[in-house]
């Protein structure tokens, strides 16, 4: 894989998180519109931090591409791109508030993951997130 293609990879990952974090705003604006609001104003404020450390993680990662692009992450941004992709859709159709949150804390831990530049640290991460979607799709 060449460097300009690996960039382009975790620039797509990027785009992933940043599109993960259109659909947590789209799902708590939502949310907010119900009468009554379907979701606490503390728990709202949590998550919409959430989706600004996500576009934040998110713009760091475009900012850090061709650092990135050298640090190792190798053949993994694939799996990552479809493990934020899968997260991507389960914001737009979780139901219950905890999910959310779980989920686009574990999104974060991943987007800091990447954003280090240390693939040693993805790990946890992934497999964090990869599970708590394996067990959304299970329900």
């Amino acid at each position: 894989m060449t460097t300009n293609s690996t960039q382009k990879d975790i620039e797509a990952l990027a785009d992933s998180l940043s599109a993960s974090a259109d659909a947590l705003h789209t799902r708590l604006m939502s949310a907010l519109r119900q009468k009554p609001p379907a979701i606490a104003q503390p728990v709202a404020q949590a998550l919409f931090e959430n989706e600004v450390a996500l576009r934040q993680r998110a713009n760091g990662l475009y900012l850090e591409a061709a650092v990135l692009a050298a640090s190792g992450l190798g053949g993994a941004q694939q799996q990552l791109l479809d493990v934020t992709a899968h997260a991507q859709d389960k914001i737009r159709k979780i139901e219950h508030v905890k999910d959310l949150i779980q989920l686009t804390g574990e999104l974060l831990s991943l987007a800091a993951a990447i954003a280090a530049g240390k693939p040693d640290r993805l790990a946890a991460p992934y497999e964090n997130l990869k599970h708590h979607l394996e067990a959304m799709d299970a329900k």
